[in-house]
């Protein structure tokens, strides 16, 4: 039988990588959202994930409202949100107004024809590759 030999070496690099890369959801939620010159946009509130790929598909932005009251929820292509280590936030090219524009409502059941036309709709507003067509 042969042995598959471990070089700790390695598996260190490997896992810190690996490490580098993921973050659990958790820590996600309630991560600030800013533009790229820094200006606060808005928070994670909730990731929507694909069931049967396991990709996060979106992100649920609470943006303005004054202390949980008043807030409007906008659902983003993942795809749009870069992470910005300098910031400690996610990050996305987005004005206020394109921002107040753009479908305000998270897929939520319904008729799945009437949800896969909402998201394309989403996805063609921020110019976004489908998280589907990945």
């Amino acid at each position: 039988m042969d042995q598959v030999r471990s070089d700790n070496a390695t598996d260190g690099a490997i896992s810190a990588a690996l490490t580098h890369s993921l973050i659990a959801s958790d820590r996600v939620i309630g991560t600030e959202v800013r533009r790229v010159d820094g200006s606060k946009v808005g928070r994670i509130e909730r990731l929507m994930l694909d069931k049967r790929s396991g990709r996060v598909a979106y992100a649920v932005m609470s943006f303005g409202g004054f202390l949980g009251m008043g807030e409007e929820y906008y659902t983003l292509p993942w795809a749009v949100l870069r992470y910005d280590t300098g910031l400690d936030a996610y990050v996305v090219d987005i004005t206020e107004a394109q921002l107040r524009d753009a479908p305000a409502r998270s897929p939520e059941g319904g008729d799945p024809e009437d949800e896969r036309a909402w998201e394309e709709h989403v996805h063609r507003y921020y110019n976004a590759a489908p998280y589907w067509g990945i």
